[in-house]
């Protein structure tokens, strides 16, 4: 009779542990989450009618392809998207969220979801915050100078409206960047109204490449004094790789792979020679003829005998260009199979 009594205990108690230990365990981050460099994005306050993105990155971990078959918000005043839905072994991405700060105000939370069902089923929620001030207003609402020719200075103006005291003043603008100058002019003031013309300025020694910063008005206001602008340009340089980096995955020991890379000037040029920083003959590559706006350049690369992380650095000597243009790949080799 004793033993039976403590029978409905022990199990209570197995019962118990095993709660206790899958709880410990949802706590720790799934395979996917692994994958995202952060869990939350918070855009602090922002002016209404800027534009709020912000980007997640992803980077697989895993040998597998890593595939996104959705990308979800779960409030209409959010959206996301990636820009790939197939990640190679080591391969990196990004999910950009953007806050809708025109048609909505103040404090906005939601969550965007993405859905990946390669190699495994799962889902990854990450929480979005912002507060939408509705007093300050930007138009438009980030400073894009598009494509901007390496080597020329650009300048952009928007323009910032104020609404609320008399008094209020822009103080000073931080950038996070030397590349990336700002001035506030006042162009107005009275009636609880001030605007200003916000000047941005990209320098021309600005490397070739996206540029993607963040300036901070400082204002004079008590509780929020700074308010975010975005500044995106995209500098190009006489001649450009694309692929900047080349993602080769996981590959065999032996493994032959091949890959394109393509190069683009704004007058047409000639290709010299590609050369690899390792010269240990494992890339091969069919150099062009003639001169063109555009190479298509084949590759070939064959995987070392060596296990390990594969980098290798390349360089195109473009004819009568003082300066080479350069572009990276990276893989990884396997184990060879045992036996």
């Amino acid at each position: 009779m004793m033993l039976n009594a403590r029978l409905p205990q022990f199990f209570l108690a197995l019962i118990f542990g095993a709660c206790y230990a899958a709880s410990a365990s949802a706590q720790e981050l799934n395979w996917a989450e692994k994958m995202f460099d952060q869990r939350t994005i918070d855009f602090g306050v922002v002016a209404r009618g800027s534009d709020a993105v912000a980007r997640v990155k992803i980077t697989n971990l895993y040998k597998q392809v890593a595939h996104i078959s959705d990308v979800r918000t779960t409030c209409g005043c959010s959206a996301g998207k990636p820009s790939k839905t197939s990640l190679e072994s080591l391969e990196e991405g990004y999910i950009e969220v953007t806050m809708d700060t025109r048609k909505f105000t103040r404090r906005k939370d939601s969550n965007v979801i993405i859905t990946f069902d390669a190699p495994l089923h799962q889902e990854v929620r990450i929480p979005i915050t912002a507060y939408i001030r509705t007093d300050v207003v930007f138009d438009p609402g980030s400073v894009n100078f598009g494509a901007v020719e390496h080597g020329k200075e650009a300048t952009r103006t928007i323009k910032l409206q104020y609404a609320g005291r008399n008094e209020w003043h822009v103080k000073e603008i931080k950038s996070r960047s030397e590349s990336v100058v700002a001035k506030a002019v006042e162009t107005a003031r009275g009636n609880g109204r001030v605007d200003y013309d916000i000047v941005v300025t990209l320098a021309p020694n600005t490397p070739p490449g996206a540029v993607r910063e963040q300036l901070t008005l400082i204002t004079d206001d008590q509780t929020s004094p700074q308010v975010p602008l975005l500044v995106e340009a995209t500098v190009e340089a006489d001649v450009t790789v694309t692929p900047a980096i080349v993602s080769l995955g996981v590959m065999k020991p032996g493994e032959a792979k091949q890959f394109n890379v393509v190069i683009k000037g704004r007058q047409p040029f000639q290709i010299d020679k590609v050369e690899c920083d390792s010269d240990n003959g494992l890339f091969k590559v069919r150099l062009p003829q003639n001169a063109a706006l555009v190479h298509v350049l084949p590759m070939t690369i064959t995987a070392p005998d060596k296990p390990g992380d594969l980098a290798e650095e390349f360089t195109i000597t473009v004819n009568g260009r003082p300066t080479p243009v350069t572009f990276k790949a990276r893989g990884k080799i396997s184990e060879p199979p045992a036996g």
